[in-house]
C-alpha cells in the first residue's frame, strides 16, 4: 500500500485470493516481484460483484492474473437460509424416509420435545419406486420403469430444478440408478442437474449417502450458475485460466467440477483459515500448530500434526444432516469481537454465542449497539484504541463504558473488572473448545503453538495460549485476510472411495493393489476433466480401517506399493489410541473402505524472505495505559504501527501493535519478534 493510503495497480504475472466472508470479502495479492497486496471491501447480495470490487480495491487488472483461487459462503448460505430452487428425491419404495429417521438420534439427548431441523427435501417432493438389490450387488427386483417414467412426468409438471437418485443398496451396484437417471434426463431434459448416491457417495450407511446426495443435489442448482458466472466475469475482464474454488477438503477445483460436486463448497472459507495457520506454522519452524481464527461473531479452531491438518469424513451444516465429504476438521464457536457478555438466570457471566454482528456491532460503534461485547471490553482496556482500520473507523470509549456498566452492576464490579472477566470468560470458552480438539483427542497444547490471526484472533491470541500453557504464539503478517492467504497455498484435489468389507487379516495384498488402481483411474479422469496435465497428477491412499463390530472406521495413509497390511494395521492401533485413548491389538480389524485422494499440483506462491536488520530498533508511535489479566493497576505500554517493525526486531512485553486489519496485544513477561517473513512470534513466559 502506497503512502497515500491507494493502493498501486499490478504487475504483471500476479496470483490473487479472494475469500468472501458474510460480512467483508478480503482480498490477498502477490505480484510477480513478490509485493503483497491486501484489501477489503464490503460482501454484496451478489457475491461475484464482491469479487470485482474486490480486484479493483486491490488495484488489479484481470489480464495480469495468472491464478485466481476463490473461497466463498455462497453453498454454507445457501443451507442456513434454506433459499433453494425446487428439488425432488426418488428413491426404493420403503425408504421415502430415511431423510428424517436419520440415525434416531437429538441434538439435546434430554429434550424428547426439541424437533429436529426438516429435511432439505419435503415429504411431498419425495418419491418412492418399486426396485431392490441385495447387499451383494444382485438384483432382487428390476426397476419398475412404468412408475419411473410417471415420476418423471409428475416431476416435469413441477418444475423441479434438480433430481436426487437414492436408491438402497446402490453403493454396490449403481445400474437402477442409471436407469432412472437416464428416464429423469429424457424426460426433463438435459439442464436438471440429476445427481446419484453411488455416485456421489458411495457408502454403506443409507441415510449418510442420502443426506450427502441431497445437499449436493440442492445446490448445484445454486453452484453451476454461480460458478459459470464467475467464469465469464472473469474471462471477459482479460483472466483467461481456469478459476480454481476451494473447498472443503483443503483444496481447490474448477467450476466444472463444483457443479458435480457442490456440496464441497459448504465449508470453503474455514478450511482456508486452517490451511493457512499450518503454512504460517511451518514458516516458523513449527509442524504442530493450532489454528485460531477469530472474527466478529465466531472463532474457528483447527489442529495440524506433525504438518498434517486432522479430517473428518462427516460435518454439518444443519444437526441432522451430514455431509460425507471429507473435510479439514474445524471446531467453531459463538466467540468474536461482537459476541454479548451477559448474565444468565443464575446470575453467572456468560461470553456469547449471540453476537452484535456488523449491525448494530458494539456498543463503541455507536451505531445502535447497547450491549456489551468483547470489542467493548477490549476498548476499555485500552488494549484496543479508538480508531480501528487506519482511522476509517472511530470507536466510542464512553458508549462501551455506558453498555458495560450493566454488566458491572449486575456483578457488583468496576469497569475495569467487569471488563476483564468478560474477556475471561470469552478466552475460557475458546481454550474449552481447543481443549476438545487437542487434549480429548490425545494431544498435548504445550507440544503446539498457537497461530492466531483474524480480525479479533490477535487480540486474544496470548491470553487463550497462556491459559492451555501454550509457549508460543505466531501472528501472521496480515491477519485479517489469512484465509485469504490459504485459498493460494493448495492444489486441485479430489477424494475417491469405494467400499471394501473385508477382514485385514484375510485379504490379499494384490486384491488390495487392484482395487486401489481401479480407484486412481477415476481420479484421473476428474483430474483430465480440470485440465491437469499427467506430469502434474499424484496420487494418495487411505485405508479406512475399524475393530471387528464397530461401525465407526477410522483413515490411515498408506504407501504407493502396499507390500504387507502389518504397518497399516500398525498405524491404524496408533491412530485410534490418539483419538479414544484406547488400543486392542489382539482384536480383529476390519478394512471398510479406500479412499485415493486425487491431486493436480497448481503453482504455489513463494514469498519473500525480508533481510534480517542487525540491531533492528523501532520507535512506539506512542503509549496507553492498559490493563492485562493479573495485574493490579493499568500499565504504560507502548504502541507500535506494524508497517515500521523490521525484521529481526525484538519487543519487550508489555506493548500492542497496531495495523489495517488487526490489533496484536503482547503481554507483561513476554517477547515479540519479527522473523524474516514479518511473522509476529511471541514467546510467552508467566502471567
Amino acid at each position: 500500500m502506497s503512502m497515500d493510503g491507494s493502493i498501486p495497480k499490478s504487475s504483471p504475472n500476479i496470483r490473487m485470493a479472494i475469500d468472501v466472508g458474510g460480512t467483508f470479502t478480503d482480498i490477498f495479492v502477490l505480484d510477480g516481484d513478490g509485493t503483497q497486496k491486501v484489501a477489503k471491501v464490503p460482501s454484496t447480495s451478489n457475491p461475484i460483484d464482491a469479487v470485482m470490487n474486490g480486484a479493483e480495491a486491490a488495484g488489479v487488472d484481470w489480464a495480469d492474473v495468472e491464478l485466481f483461487t476463490h473461497g466463498t459462503t455462497t453453498a454454507t448460505n445457501a443451507l442456513i437460509t434454506r433459499n433453494f430452487k425446487p428439488v425432488a428425491m426418488v428413491t426404493t419404495e420403503g425408504f421415502r424416509d430415511v431423510l428424517e429417521i436419520g440415525r434416531g438420534t437429538r441434538e439435546d439427548p434430554w429434550d424428547a420435545y426439541k424437533e429436529g431441523t426438516p429435511p432439505y427435501v419435503r415429504r411431498r417432493d419425495r418419491f418412492a419406486v418399486t426396485e431392490r438389490i441385495d447387499y451383494r450387488g444382485k438384483i432382487v427386483k428390476p426397476l419398475d420403469e412404468a412408475a419411473a417414467y410417471e415420476i418423471a412426468r409428475v416431476l416435469k409438471k413441477r418444475g423441479v430444478s434438480a433430481v436426487a437418485v437414492c436408491f438402497i443398496n446402490a453403493y454396490i451396484n449403481g445400474e437402477h440408478e442409471l436407469r432412472m437417471a437416464e428416464i429423469l434426463t429424457e424426460v426433463l431434459g438435459d439442464d436438471i442437474a440429476i445427481t446419484t448416491s453411488h455416485e456421489t457417495h458411495p457408502e454403506i450407511f443409507e441415510d449418510d449417502r442420502f443426506s450427502t446426495t441431497v445437499a449436493n443435489t440442492i445446490l448445484a442448482p445454486i453452484i453451476h450458475p454461480y460458478a459459470r458466472d464467475l467464469a465469464k466475469r472473469t474471462s471477459d475482464s482479460g483472466y483467461d485460466a481456469d478459476v480454481l474454488l476451494f473447498h472443503s477438503g483443503g483444496g481447490v477445483m474448477t467450476p466444472a467440477s463444483a457443479e458435480k460436486y457442490a456440496a464441497r463448497l459448504a465449508a470453503s472459507g474455514i478450511a482456508a483459515g486452517a490451511i493457512a495457520s499450518k503454512y504460517f506454522a511451518g514458516l516458523c519452524g513449527y509442524t504442530n500448530a493450532i489454528g485460531l481464527d477469530m472474527g466478529g461473531t465466531s472463532a474457528d479452531i483447527s489442529l495440524a500434526e506433525d504438518g498434517a491438518l486432522r479430517m473428518t469424513d462427516k460435518w454439518e451444516v444443519d444437526w441432522g444432516h451430514p455431509i460425507c465429504f471429507p473435510s479439514v476438521e474445524v471446531m467453531t464457536i459463538g466467540a468474536g469481537g461482537g459476541s454479548i457478555s451477559w448474565l444468565d438466570k443464575a446470575g453467572s457471566l456468560r461470553n456469547g454465542p449471540q453476537s452484535a454482528g456488523s449491525v448494530p456491532g458494539p456498543a463503541c460503534y455507536a451505531a445502535g449497539g447497547t450491549e456489551a461485547t468483547n470489542t467493548d471490553a477490549n476498548i476499555i482496556l485500552g488494549r484496543v484504541g479508538t480508531e480501528l482500520a487506519g482511522g476509517k473507523k472511530k470507536l466510542d470509549r464512553e458508549a462501551a463504558i455506558t453498555a458495560m456498566s450493566k454488566v458491572g452492576d449486575a456483578l457488583d464490579l468496576d469497569i475495569v473488572q467487569a471488563s476483564l472477566a468478560t474477556l475471561r470468560v470469552a478466552n475460557a470458552n475458546m481454550a474449552d473448545a481447543v481443549r476438545l480438539i487437542s487434549i480429548a483427542r490425545g494431544h498435548d497444547p504445550r507440544d503446539f503453538v498457537l497461530v492466531a490471526f483474524g480480525g479479533a484472533g490477535p487480540l486474544h491470541g496470548a491470553d487463550i495460549a497462556r491459559e492451555l500453557n501454550i509457549p508460543a504464539v505466531v501472528i501472521p503478517p496480515n491477519p485479517g485476510v489469512t484465509s485469504a492467504v490459504g485459498c493460494m497455498l493448495v492444489d486441485i484435489q479430489h477424494d475417491v472411495t469405494k467400499m471394501f468389507l473385508k477382514e485385514a487379516a484375510d485379504v490379499e495384498t494384490t486384491e488390495i493393489e487392484t482395487a486401489f488402481k481401479d480407484i486412481e483411474i477415476e481420479g484421473r479422469e476428474r483430474l483430465f476433466r480440470d485440465g491437469v496435465k499427467e506430469e502434474d497428477m499424484t496420487f494418495q491412499r487411505f485405508i479406512d480401517m475399524r475393530y471387528r463390530g464397530q461401525w465407526r472406521s477410522l483413515a490411515v495413509p498408506v504407501p504407493a506399493h502396499i507390500e504387507t497390511m502389518e504397518d497399516a494395521v500398525a498405524t491404524f492401533h496408533e491412530e485410534y489410541e490418539k483419538a479414544h485413548n484406547f488400543r486392542r491389538e489382539d482384536f480383529p480389524i476390519e478394512i471398510y473402505r479406500l479412499t485415493v485422494r486425487a491431486i493436480g499440483v497448481t503453482p504455489k506462491p513463494s514469498f519473500p524472505k525480508v533481510t534480517i536488520a542487525e540491531g533492528a530498533t523501532a520507535k512506539p508511535k506512542g503509549t496507553r495505559e492498559v490493563w492485562f489479566h493479573g495485574q493490579t493497576s493499568a500499565l504504560t505500554t507502548n504502541i507500535y504501527d506494524r508497517d515500521d517493525l523490521p525484521a529481526g526486531l525484538t519487543i519487550e512485553g508489555p506493548a500492542v501493535i497496531d495495523q489495517l486489519d488487526s490489533t496484536t496485544v503482547i503481554p507483561p513477561n513476554s517477547t515479540a519478534y519479527i522473523d524474516e517473513w514479518l511473522n509476529i512470534q511471541i514467546k510467552l513466559g508467566a502471567e
